[in-house]
Parts: structure tokens; sequence; C-alpha cells
């Protein structure tokens, strides 16, 4: 499993908008990375942004 669909995992699990740093806790990833892999997968429509700071799947 690629870090991608780590962090899309953690969504899915979670069924809530999350916080890169809820991310970075559950996947065991370090932050700073789980705030790039997040905005990549927002540019590419895989994640919304449901309010400030939070992340969720559409």
């Amino acid at each position: 499993m690629n870090k991608e669909e780590m962090v899309l995992n953690a969504f899915k699990k979670a069924g809530k908008p999350l916080r890169p740093g809820d991310v970075a806790k559950m996947t065991g990833l370090d932050s700073k990375e789980v705030s790039k892999i997040i905005k990549k997968l927002k540019d590419e429509g895989k994640l919304i942004v449901p309010k400030r700071c939070y992340y969720s799947l559409p």
C-alpha cells in the first residue's frame, strides 16, 4: 500500500473530517508528508475541505 492509499484509508476508517495531524497519528507518517499528500489528493479531487483545516472524502 502506498502512502496516498494509507491517507485515504485513514479517512475511510474515521468516517468524519480529519485534520492532517490526526491522519499523521493514524498512519504513523510524518505530519509534513501527510500535509503534502493531502494537498495532492485535494488537487486531484479525492479529498474535499468541509471546513477550515479539516479534510474529508467527497
